[in-house]
């Protein structure tokens, strides 16, 4: 049987480990903030979206106990409550119930915190760190007392539905029963927590606001008297066209050039960049058309997704798509200056809510920058 000596100097162990710990993963997760701040720096559409939402959270425990409370280890659950503020943080009001044996009897412990959540990203996988302060009511055996606790740790949440997240997190916790002593000899005990649980936010997560495309300026051409003439068959007759050779398919401007070009269909595998030979045969055209008829025009190529998948995932497959196609377009000798800009599920040309619309809004776009 361990003396009182002994299990105080496991308790004082247990609590080093503990802020060890939570210090190690604080400074473990700095990076992933920074990074997440660049991220959203460069988000053209982030400071557009704020999810305040409010949830639930019930949530298992198991407790390692401090060597203080001369008990073995346990178990346990509650739930929370909490909102959304921003970008970064959550507060929460949670409650709790837990139970585990001990030499002077069954212990059982319940009571509530007041939490602060720092999220270093919100994505699908989102890590955070959290601090709480509040009450518990302790007993051991029939002898009871209310004390004081606090908390402090670190965890994460992974997206598995808009409207559902598992979490889990683990937290030291100091508690400070007030002179109730319900353990003699001491009324401070130092914990461990792990938590595991899920989030349940209440209704739809807001999305992207859509930024309407700029209309492109067109000049007015003074009518000219010429043959009807019309070699590539844009609509524009050749004494009037600056650009012959107008690629298939483009929309063009009154002077012949094109402004932009929507490819659609089959063009990607699923679920990836790399480009069909349909897409491939499509390119070689426009490439063929860039390079027999040169112009100097910069060409974003823009890449579009359905709303299939999460929006952070849509981002970077449309931006991976428009840059192999940008990287097929060199590759074929067009020397027009190229950026690849994807925008995922943002801009859709038709609703999403049929195969058909989700087949026009994967697509890729060229557009012709004007001077």
């Amino acid at each position: 049987m361990k003396n009182k000596n002994e299990y105080r100097k496991e308790a004082s162990a247990l609590k080093n480990s503990l802020l060890a710990i939570a210090s190690l993963a604080s400074i473990g997760f700095l990076p992933l903030a920074q990074a997440a701040d660049q991220a959203h720096e460069n988000d053209r559409y982030s400071s557009q979206v704020q999810d305040t939402r409010w949830y639930i959270a019930p949530f298992g425990s198991f407790v390692r106990t401090g060597g203080d409370r001369n008990s073995s280890d346990g178990w346990g659950g509650g739930m929370g409550i909490g909102k959304m503020l921003d970008k970064h943080f959550n507060v929460e009001l949670k409650g709790f119930y837990e139970e585990f044996g001990g030499a002077n009897g069954p212990w059982s412990l319940a009571g509530g915190t007041a939490d602060l959540q720092y999220y270093f990203v919100r994505d699908k996988f989102s890590p955070y760190a959290v601090i709480g302060a509040g009450g518990m009511n302790s007993c051991a055996s029939a002898n009871c007392g209310a004390g004081f606790i606090g908390e402090a740790g670190a965890g994460f949440t992974y997206e598995l539905h808009d409207n559902f997240l598992l979490r889990s997190d683990v937290r030291y916790r100091y508690n400070n029963n007030l002179n109730a002593q319900v353990q003699p000899g001491t009324d401070e005990f130092h914990d461990m927590t792990v938590n595991v649980g899920f989030v349940i936010p209440f209704g739809d997560k807001p999305k992207p606001v859509e930024k309407p495309h700029e209309p492109i300026a067109v000049a007015a051409v003074a009518p000219v008297n010429c043959s009807a003439v019309d070699e590539d068959s844009d609509g524009v007759n050749d004494c009037l066209d600056r650009c012959p050779g107008t690629i298939k398919g483009s929309k063009i401007n009154n002077s012949g050039c094109p402004v932009r070009l929507v490819l659609k269909g089959q063009n990607f595998k699923y679920d990836s960049a790399e480009l069909t030979l349909n897409a491939q045969t499509i390119l070689d055209d426009v490439a063929q058309s860039l390079v027999s008829h040169p112009q100097k025009n910069d060409i974003e190529v823009q890449g579009h997704t359905s709303s299939e998948g999460s929006d952070n995932y849509n981002m970077k497959l449309s931006q991976r798509r428009a840059q192999s196609v940008v990287d097929y377009l060199k590759m074929k000798g067009v020397t027009n200056k190229m950026m690849a800009k994807g925008f995922g599920e943002t801009q859709p040309i038709a609703a999403n809510s049929t195969e058909e619309g989700k087949s026009e809004n994967r697509r890729v776009e060229l557009i012709w920058i004007e001077d």
